[in-house]
C-alpha cells in the first residue's frame, strides 16, 4: 500500500529527547516500509526515516509554541493536499488533520490515532468526525472513556533492540514525564524521599503552564538527592531506566497509554504507578510492578519491587508492546479500511 504517515510538527522523528508520539511514528514508518509498503512520512525538518521524508516545516517550531494552530494547520494541510497520492492516510497530528480528513469523503480513507486525553471539547469534536474517519485508540481504557465508533485498539510499541536489559539494579528511582499535576512529579519526589532513595528526573517543562507548576510546586521540594535532567538523548534515558530500582510514575489521571512504563519494563525495571487509565493494562500486578494510589502504599510498593524479575518485565513488553506487534496491528487496520 501507499501509506502517508503524518507526524505532529513539534519535534523531529524520532525525537532527540522527550516525545512519545514521535517515537511511535518513527517505528511505524520504518516498520511499514520494511514490510514492503511505500511509506511517506510527513514530519518536521531534522527527522530521520527509512521511508520517504517530506518536511513542510524545515525547522521544528519553538517548543513554547506547542499546539499553535497555525503551525499545526500548515503542516497537516501540506500533507492532505497530496491525499490523492496515497491508498491510506495515517494521521497523528492535532485537530487540523482529522478535520481535513473528514472532508475527503473516504477517498483515500483516513486512520487517526488518538494519542491525547479526553475532554469535553475533544469528545464533541471526535464525535463529529468519527463516522467520516477511522479512529484508533491506544488502550481499551482510552476507548472506554468515549462512546465513539473505533476501527481498533492498537497498543503503542517500542524497538526492544534499543532498550538493553539490565539485571542488576542500583539504589535509586527514576521519574520521566511532563511537569503537571496529572503526572505527579511532586508526588514522585515525596515517594523517593520517604523510601530513602535518590531520584533521577527527566522532565519536560517547555510550556508556560509546565514552567509555572514546576517552579511553584515541585522545585521547592527538591533536595540534593534529586537530579533533574531535560532534553536528554535516548542513550541517557535508557541508561537511567535500566539501572534504576524502579520507575516511579504516580499518575493522577486516566493516562491513555504511558509509553515510559513500557520503556522501563523493556529494560527489566518494574513500574510503580497508580491504578488509573492504561496503567492497569500495561503493568502486571506483582510481576512487572505495582499499582497503588496513596502515598503510603506507593512507598511500600517501592520496597516490594525487589520481587519483580527483570526478565518477566521484558517478556511482557516483547509479547504485547513491541514494534512488530504495533506494525501488525496497523497493517490489519489499513487492510480493513482499504479492503485490500
Amino acid at each position: 500500500m501507499r501509506i502517508a504517515e503524518i507526524a505532529p510538527p513539534w519535534f523531529p522523528v524520532p525525537p532527540p529527547g522527550y516525545g512519545g508520539i514521535e517515537l511511535v511514528v518513527a517505528l511505524l514508518a520504518d516498520g511499514l516500509q520494511a514490510q514492503g509498503h511505500d511509506v511517506t512520512l510527513f514530519a518536521t525538518g531534522g527527522s530521520q526515516t527509512q521511508a520517504k521524508l517530506v518536511s513542510p516545516l524545515e525547522d521544528p517550531p519553538d517548543p513554547a509554541l506547542l499546539g499553535n494552530a497555525w503551525f499545526d494547520s500548515f503542516h497537516a494541510l501540506s500533507a492532505y493536499l497530496d491525499a490523492a497520492d496515497f491508498d491510506v492516510i495515517h494521521d497523528h497530528s492535532g485537530i487540523a488533520g482529522p478535520a481535513l480528513g473528514a472532508l475527503l469523503g473516504g477517498a483515500p480513507p483516513v486512520v487517526h490515532t488518538l494519542h491525547g486525553p479526553w475532554t469535553e471539547p475533544t469528545r464533541k469534536f471526535y464525535g463529529l468526525v468519527a463516522d467520516r474517519i477511522h479512529l484508533v485508540s491506544i488502550s481499551d481504557s482510552q476507548r472506554a472513556d468515549a462512546d465513539l465508533r473505533y476501527a481498533a485498539t492498537v497498543y503503542n510499541g517500542i524497538d526492544l533492540d534499543h532498550y538493553p536489559l539490565v539485571e542488576e539494579k542500583d539504589p535509586f528511582l527514576v521519574y520521566i514525564g511532563r511537569a503537571n499535576p496529572d503526572k505527579g512529579p511532586g508526588l514522585a519526589v515525596e515517594v523517593a524521599k520517604r523510601a530513602g532513595l535518590p531520584l533521577a528526573m527527566i522532565v519536560k517543562k517547555n510550556e508556560p503552564a509546565e514552567q509555572v507548576y514546576w517552579s511553584e510546586v515541585v522545585a521547592p521540594q527538591l533536595t540534593d538527592e534529586v537530579e533533574v535532567l531535560e532534553h536528554v538523548p535516548h542513550e541517557v534515558k535508557v541508561d537511567l531506566l535500566g539501572r534504576a530500582r524502579a520507575l516511579i510514575f504516580p499518575i493522577r489521571w486516566s493516562e491513555p497509554f504511558g509509553l515510559v512504563m513500557v520503556e522501563a519494563m523493556a529494560c527489566g525495571t518494574p513500574v510503580v504507578s497508580s491504578p488509573f487509565g492504561a496503567a492497569v493494562e500495561l503493568v502486571e500486578e506483582g510481576v512487572t510492578g505495582f499499582l497503588r494510589e496513596s502515598l503510603d502504599d506507593l512507598v511500600a510498593a517501592v520496597a516490594d519491587t525487589s520481587r519483580c524479575d527483570p526478565h518477566a518485565c521484558r517478556d511482557r513488553v516483547a509479547r504485547n508492546f513491541s514494534a512488530e506487534a504495533m506494525v501488525r496491528g496497523y497493517e490489519a487496520v489499513f487492510e480493513q479500511v482499504t479492503g485490500v
